[in-house]
């Protein structure tokens, strides 16, 4: 902003757009005056006072959307412009979810082991302390801003490294002190991933000293719980026993149950939940807006075939009498698994093997002249040191369930993805089916096709609703002297593009994207301009 005279001149102002500010209230048609990465003024703002205007006549005007679940961590390292998360109007991550973050680690060495979708040959700043990462994150060229949790299972590992032990007394207060330490370094919070290895070790005893951690600095627990098919009421149970014990401010993440929980499930779970809200427990949740449920392959083996690292698991997943014992696990991580219909499983993402990418296992079976089951086992042995980055999807959701979540003013909505590209040295990787279209499609489908909300309340789901829950300092709304992270989209048009075949093309129907005032996207193209930080800073922290 500049002052000539006694005019004030603004940097940009969006004239006559349709402006919703985040919460539930209705779209008015206002203009927005930008200065110094800042909102300076709503209302009506005269044209001249601004170096540009950009005319939104028609145009849906809202904050940024804010992702609350990604795994972004390594990708973000490798290629911070965040291209799929920025063409749907992405403007904050959160990384570090499901118990899995690339710090803390004891030697540099570890990357590898701890980082979600590590990819060899990228070039990058070392890093052990958490600080560290976020420092290595920050000198990257980053299209959105982050939030960065720490996780659970990176923390197990600097203590008792593949150990199939949770940890004793003395452990887990080691434990906690690394949480402290990464909470003052700049953790958003802390988050589990209890269906994965080293978190499926951990009972609530093992959590809660953690979890009191995060408490003490205001900072949300994150869970992936531990079960949500057949055990659904248990996982759920175990999550809000520990948020009450510990007093942590609770996040269940991709909250739907699975197939082969009763039809009841999440209305079930629900009930639970808003029990345990009037009485003594903080609990919110977020769901990934579609039917498709993604995961890394690996979690289809017990816990005693992940042990050891990937040189012993390869072995394990060569003898032939050993994979009978895997295929026998009579509690699978997908139940859809054990019942065998391959047809409904998909595989995602896959480096050794990237040209049988989209096809279901049932195809991939009758291409090798095998049961899909060792075909998944043979294919996992294939991409080897890479089989932590190989990924399927399987159709394990209900759209009702979805549905009745989103309906719950505390639940947000979410990728659960990572940010890609579909060019450069990501253009291999894949996160979750609809990682380039997760936004997209929720307002395409939820909200303009079926009208399960409103525009209002959809924007809010994706917008006011996260910031407000990860404490956010002047994010999620559209107000003075709040940063102008903003999307403008033309609601009739927004569209996901993807298809099981064909899961890398960008959505459309984003016209501008604006990440703390500078256009990352610009009539409907991306710019070369990336004006993501690392946020390390919320507002309550202890």
């Amino acid at each position: 902003m500049i002052v000539i005279g006694e005019e004030i001149v603004f940097d940009i102002i969006l004239k006559n757009g349709t402006v919703y500010d985040g919460t539930d209230a209705e779209g008015e048609v206002k203009d927005i005056a930008i200065s110094d990465g800042v909102i300076k003024a709503i209302g009506d703002v005269p044209s001249p006072k601004a170096r540009e205007v950009v005319d939104v006549t028609g145009l849906t005007v809202c904050p940024g959307f804010i992702d609350m679940h990604t795994h972004s961590d390594f990708t973000l390292i490798a290629d911070g412009r965040a291209e799929s998360q920025v063409h749907q109007g992405v403007t904050t991550e959160v990384i570090g979810q499901c118990g899995m973050s690339c710090a803390p680690i004891n030697d540099h060495t570890y990357i590898r082991n701890v980082a979600p979708w590590y990819i060899e040959n990228v070039k990058h700043r070392k890093w052990l302390g958490f600080g560290e990462y976020l420092d290595a994150l920050d000198e990257s060229t980053l299209g959105v801003n982050v939030v960065a949790f720490v996780g659970h299972g990176t923390i197990h590992r600097i203590v008792l490294g593949d150990a199939l032990y949770p940890g004793d007394y003395d452990d887990i207060k080691q434990m906690a002190k690394w949480v402290d330490i990464c909470m003052d370094e700049g953790a958003g919070g802390l988050s589990s991933g209890l269906e994965y290895y080293p978190g499926i070790l951990s009972s609530p005893e093992h959590l809660v000293p953690l979890c009191e951690v995060a408490t003490k600095h205001g900072r949300l627990y994150a869970t992936h719980v531990r079960n949500r098919d057949t055990h659904y009421d248990l996982g759920f149970a175990e999550a809000i026993a520990t948020a009450r014990q510990s007093g942590a401010k609770l996040q269940i993440s991709h909250i739907q149950p699975k197939y082969g929980a009763p039809t009841y499930a999440m209305e079930h779970t629900l009930e639970i939940i808003d029990l345990a809200r009037r009485h003594d427990t903080d609990i919110a949740f977020d769901v990934i807006p579609h039917d498709w449920n993604h995961t890394l392959m690996m979690s289809i083996l017990p816990k005693w075939a992940q042990a050891d690292g990937t040189q012993q698991i390869m072995k394990r997943l060569a003898d032939l009498d050993t994979r009978e014992k895997i295929k026998a696990n009579p509690q699978p991580m997908w139940l859809i698994v054990k019942a065998e219909k391959w047809d409904d499983i998909v595989l995602l993402n896959a480096t050794v093997n990237k040209d049988i990418v989209g096809a279901s296992f049932a195809e991939i079976g009758r291409m090798r002249n095998c049961h899909p089951y060792d075909a998944v086992l043979d294919i996992l042995l294939e991409e080897g040191e890479n089989m932590g980055a190989c990924m399927w999807t399987s159709k394990s959701f209900r759209n009702s369930d979805v549905d009745l979540c989103l309906q719950q003013r505390e639940c947000a909505v979410i990728s659960d993805t990572v940010a890609i590209a579909n060019e450069g040295i990501l253009k291999d990787q894949l996160g979750s089916l609809t990682g380039y279209g997760w936004a997209a499609r929720f307002l395409q489908h939820y909200v303009r096709d079926r009208q399960v909300l409103t525009l209002a309340q959809g924007i809010a789901k994706l917008t006011s609703v996260p910031a407000e829950r990860l404490g956010l300092i002047k994010r999620g709304i559209l107000k003075k002297n709040y940063f102008a992270d903003i999307c403008v989209f033309d609601k009739v048009h927004i569209a996901s593009n993807i298809t099981t075949k064909n899961p890398r093309r960008y959505a459309t129907g984003i016209a501008y994207v604006l990440v703390n005032g500078k256009f990352s996207m610009y009539n409907g193209n991306r710019t070369r301009i990336n004006g993501g930080c690392v946020l390390r800073e919320f507002k309550h922290a202890g």
